[in-house]
């Protein structure tokens, strides 16, 4: 990566204070981008991500707020008003818990699409008015392979919540590529980082090893490197589409 391809930039990613939110946060940095981190609860280690994006020769600050609530992020747009952002990274979501279907219950549900899908559509509105002032933006929406294959046991919620953010990205791909907007996703399988350690058991990771050409598990870094290409001069020509970064663990 040219060393000041994000230079004067301003990365906005949510859920960037461990794994593959912090990762793209770093990478942006090391091309010269100032970079807001967003957090919600870990504070210390979102204050840590921008010291690193530091030393690696950008800028960054942070920003907390729960996005699983309307309440949350209702704060992070109104923080956001008057900011430019060029390059949003909607990566914050989670599983929350695993429950079989007949045991979901209406909160659970509501939590669960609202941190992985409603948040990043709002998140994006807010940003997408400056982009089109400008001519110029980018939106990576952070799906899951669980979009293409329904998840394990128990992920429904995510699944589909996922699912949901690959289409809006087609359907903003599309709206706003004649604003000088491009808007894609990556895809993550799984990925080694503390969500895939809090929500699957030893036995499940290896299960996936096995299943996985590659014969491992994926990194951060390695998902930070698809974001990092998308945003970039080279993928200019690259719109609405998802990019699976998953050591070949699905190829149809």
């Amino acid at each position: 990566m040219n060393s000041e391809e994000f230079k004067n930039q301003v990365v906005l990613i949510t859920g960037a204070s461990a794994g593959i939110g912090a990762a793209a946060a770093i990478a942006f940095g090391a091309g010269g981008a100032h970079v807001i981190v967003h957090y919600n609860s870990r504070r210390d280690a979102a204050a840590q991500v921008v010291k690193e994006i530091e030393a690696a020769g950008g800028s960054g600050e942070i920003v907390q707020a729960d996005l699983s609530h309307p309440e949350g992020v209702n704060t992070l747009t109104a923080w956001l008003k008057g900011r430019d952002v060029d390059i949003l990274v909607n990566n914050a979501g989670s599983l929350v818990r695993r429950s079989r279907v007949l045991e979901f219950t209406p909160e659970l549900m509501e939590q669960v699409l609202y941190l992985n899908f409603t948040s990043a559509f709002f998140i994006a509105q807010a940003v997408l008015p400056g982009m089109v002032a400008r001519k110029y933006g980018a939106i990576v929406n952070i799906s899951s392979v669980a979009a293409r294959n329904g998840g394990g046991l128990g992920a429904l919620g995510y699944a589909a919540s996922k699912a949901a953010l690959s289409a809006m990205t087609k359907n903003m791909a599309k709206e706003f590529a004649p604003s000088g907007i491009r808007v894609n996703t990556v895809s993550p399988g799984t990925i080694d980082t503390d969500y895939h350690r809090t929500f699957s058991t030893e036995q499940m990771l290896n299960g996936v090893k096995a299943a996985t050409p590659m014969g491992r598990l994926g990194t951060s870094e390695e998902v930070a490197d698809a974001i990092i290409f998308l945003c970039s001069d080279g993928a200019r020509f690259i719109q609405g589409q998802a990019i699976e970064v998953n050591g070949g663990f699905l190829m149809v």
